[in-house]
């Protein structure tokens, strides 16, 4: 590649999103040991879930920091460490309580969503600059994908030979892998950057982690109130406001996976490991459907590809009122590539529509609106489930998942 900026980027963005979806690896096994060993009812798992993910709602004010303060290079190398330590914590522990549960599952997501947050900055910087972020984020999906066909594999087969400890383990030796190659990476500042101080154009051509990090002099003496204050346009913008509550809506409904999963352990008899490796099969469809935006995301009509998916979305819901062991194999393999597909042209609509020199925040501030839905949703769930029972659930369920629809003329398109 000659672009060798570029190129870094990927690489950066290929080893993140990797480790995103290996970190999986003791989920299944993790599953099991709250499920079968401590007896917790689907709804006791949902609430758990809902309050791990707090670290993810918090997005922006995590990419504030990552924004101005150290490096994301720096960053992402303090979360490794992070990740390592909780790691060892849970592969080593020979007693886990509940609060301690969830207060290190909760550290773990933070180094995970710091890592994120860093990473996302830099391809919103570069693929802007390149016009390439749906390429980028392509390849950061597909290397999540790739790591959760590992996880399905290896994750099932620890979930019915072993124990979730052996997991947890098992990530160490990725986690400084990583740490070896990030250390590595190094560029240069774009010389068509302003400064966030003074907003005059940089003359300057230094080596730097990346490019919100100016040397204009005037940046030194900016204060952490005026930071602040320089914010102030991400919750004035009327464009990016409406981004924000279709981002919540259109990914908020009733969430009922856990229950389905409960069903597919109890009623259809699988092993763990049969559960991985469908899920190994699925994650190997939904690479197919990020290999096909990559090649016609350029084409794409994005407020069409918005309301058909919502549409999809609602349909798919709905065929989960029959659910036996082939259709749930069916949906499985369904619905990966076009779940997929459509993920990818929301995540580049998101991309576009950042703020200069605010890039780590601003997407994270949509992504944590995604996370926010995300919980919520399994709130929700969580709530409903046993008042109205799963069928209702997935009724409510496809229902909410229209919620969105008016708002998708008012999107800005870059």
């Amino acid at each position: 590649m000659k672009n060798k900026k570029l190129f870094w980027i990927y690489l950066i963005s290929s080893i993140t999103y990797f480790l995103q979806g290996i970190e999986g690896l003791p989920g299944l096994s993790f599953f099991a040991y709250l499920k079968d060993q401590l007896g917790f009812a689907p709804e006791k798992i949902m609430w758990i879930s809902s309050i791990i993910t707090i670290p993810w709602i918090i997005k922006p004010l995590e990419g504030f920091f990552i924004d101005n303060y150290l490096t994301k290079k720096t960053w992402i190398l303090l979360s490794l460490f992070g990740s390592i330590s909780v790691s060892l914590f849970f592969g080593l522990s020979p007693f886990l309580a509940i609060p301690l549960i969830i207060a290190m599952m909760m550290v773990g997501n933070f180094n995970t969503a710091f890592r994120d947050i860093s990473c996302d900055g830099l391809m919103c910087v570069e693929g802007k600059e390149n016009n390439k972020c749906d390429k980028i984020q392509t390849v950061q999906w597909i290397s999540t994908t790739i790591a959760g066909i590992i996880v399905g594999l290896a994750g099932g087969w620890i979930a019915d030979h072993s124990t979730y400890k052996i997991g947890f383990l098992c990530l160490i030796p990725i986690y400084l892998i990583a740490s070896l190659i990030v250390s590595k990476y190094d560029t240069v500042v774009p010389k068509n950057r302003t400064c966030k101080s003074c907003k005059e154009f940089e003359k300057y051509n230094v080596t730097c982690m990346e490019s919100d990090k100016t040397v204009c002099g005037n940046y030194s003496k900016t204060s952490l109130w005026d930071n602040i204050l320089s914010y102030r346009e991400l919750f004035t913008d009327r464009k990016f406001l409406f981004a924000c509550l279709f981002i919540f809506l259109y990914n908020f409904s009733p969430s009922f996976g856990t229950p389905l999963q409960f069903i597919e352990r109890d009623q259809f008899g699988w092993s763990w490991q049969f559960m991985g490796i469908l899920g190994a099969i699925t994650s190997g469809i939904s690479i197919l459907g990020a290999v096909i935006y990559f090649k016609i995301s350029s084409k794409i009509n994005v407020k069409k590809c918005l309301i058909w998916s919502v549409f999809i979305g609602a349909t798919t819901n709905l065929l989960y009122l029959y659910f036996t062991p082939v259709s749930a194999i069916i949906y499985g393999i369904v619905f990966s590539g076009i779940g997929m597909f459509i993920f990818l042209n929301i995540m580049t609509l998101l991309a576009k529509n950042t703020i200069n020199g605010k890039e780590a925040t601003s997407f994270a501030c949509l992504c944590g609106i995604n996370n926010l839905a995300g919980t919520c949703s399994s709130m929700a769930g969580a709530w409903l489930f046993p008042l109205v029972g799963l069928q209702w659930l997935i009724i409510l369920s496809a229902i909410t998942s229209f919620a969105c629809l008016p708002l998708i003329k008012h999107l800005e398109i870059k």
